[in-house]
């Protein structure tokens, strides 16, 4: 199984070489790694470190509110960060909280060998999925703990099949895992996994950080007014089939703001062709021109969050694609919250939808029966909201107890 393994990551690792002739984030795969070593040992001093290793974007906003509180509490420690994606190393290179920041070479037995070898980490926490058995072996063959953060299992997942036993082992080599969900408790109990703790998601104290340090922004002030507003992100083209659609047919005076996951320059302009109300973007709008305008187009990165504060529902994208995106961020801010049918796998957003302050739909009638009942009912609007920020003050915490559990006995 070690040689199926090692062999599906140099095929992988050749599928992208391939791809990056044609792809750009298959290309900034491939360039960020060049040279990786070189870069570790030019720049890596030998003071005591922790390593973090995030896959990708939501990952690191899980590992975030931990790393800081590390730095907080253990001065004395420096934080390696190491990304897997290219989209969440290219946003988060210049993160300010961790003191190095690389690609995650290959896991390889040389690449992890070399790694552990030249970094000495005091201890490695990996975020959510991360089971990368060349790197969890090196650790534990160099006696180095390695801890599992917001770990979330389901039955689907290869430790629970049949033929999982070699994948098992992995999650033995780690020292302790802290998991989301009763259901992640209880699968990994049943496979004799038991050095695990029901800790909850990193992500809920994240986004009470976000909440608490969200900057005003005045056009978007200036934008809403005094009427409901939509504010719908990381939407993706399957969403915007249907947002642009009400959008279009919507009789009433409230406002949608609607930030793309995705804002280069041709998906923006298929955006702006379809609108048939009075748009504009925001990095053209100015206070004099925005007020009279019914739609405002997010064409930069890394304001979403703070745009959560002036809207009074919330759409998240990503329901008709491979899952949604967070729903958190809009939630702390006390919003009702729709998004499309592929979120089974966001344990938050199946409770949410449970306790009643979000909502999936499937068809434009259910779209449009939904926002037609919430943009003209504030009281519903502010009683499903209650629910969502409530929902979140109860479930953050994980931070604590992690760090409480990992640090126990130190200063």
């Amino acid at each position: 199984m070690k040689c199926i393994y090692s062999a599906g990551l140099w095929i992988y690792y050749l599928g992208i070489l391939t791809a990056s002739v044609f792809n750009p984030k298959a290309r900034l795969w491939i360039r960020g790694r060049k040279g990786i070593f070189h870069q570790i040992r030019e720049r890596v001093k030998d003071d005591p470190l922790i390593w973090v290793h995030v896959a990708s974007l939501g990952e690191f906003e899980q590992g975030r509110p931990v790393m800081e509180e590390i730095k907080r509490r253990c001065q004395q420690y420096k934080i390696l960060l190491t990304f897997f994606s290219p989209s969440g190393y290219e946003i988060r290179r210049n993160y300010g909280g961790a003191d190095y920041i690389f690609y995650l070479p290959l896991d390889t037995r040389r690449n992890a060998r070399r790694f552990i070898q030249r970094v000495k980490p005091a201890m490695a926490i990996f975020v959510k999925y991360e089971f990368w058995y060349h790197y969890i072996h090196q650790l534990n063959r160099n006696r180095i703990p390695v801890y599992l953060i917001s770990g979330i299992f389901r039955q689907d997942q290869v430790f629970f099949r049949w033929y999982g036993g070699w994948f098992r082992k992995i999650l033995l080599h780690f020292n302790h895992l802290f998991v989301q969900t009763e259901e992640s408790l209880d699968l990994l109990s049943h496979i004799k996994v038991n050095q695990v703790t029901l800790a909850g998601d990193t992500r809920f104290d994240r986004v009470l950080q976000i909440a608490s340090a969200t900057r005003e922004i005045p056009l978007a002030a200036s934008f809403k007014g005094h009427g409901p507003c939509l504010v719908a992100g990381s939407t993706w083209p399957g969403d915007e089939v249907f947002l642009l659609s009400y959008i279009n047919e919507y009789k009433g005076q409230a406002k949608f703001i609607i930030a793309p996951h995705e804002i280069q320059e041709e998906h923006i302009q298929k955006i702006t062709q379809q609108l048939k109300k009075p748009f504009i973007r925001f990095s053209l709008a100015r206070d004099a021109s925005i007020a009279d305008k019914q739609v405002l187009i997010i064409d930069n990165i890394g304001m979403l969050s703070s745009l959560y504060r002036y809207g009074d529902i919330a759409y998240i994208g990503g329901g008709f694609g491979k899952g949604i995106h967070n729903i958190l961020e809009a939630a702390t801010f006390g919003l009702p919250i729709l998004f499309g049918p592929n979120y089974a796998k966001f344990n938050e957003a199946v409770e949410l939808i449970n306790l009643g302050g979000a909502v999936s739909f499937t068809a434009m009638d259910a779209l449009k029966a939904r926002l037609d009942h919430w943009l003209d009912d504030p009281e519903e609007r502010v009683r499903l909201g209650l629910i969502s920020r409530d929902f979140v003050h109860r479930k953050a915490g994980a931070t604590s107890i992690i760090i409480n559990q990992l640090f126990s006995g130190q200063p």
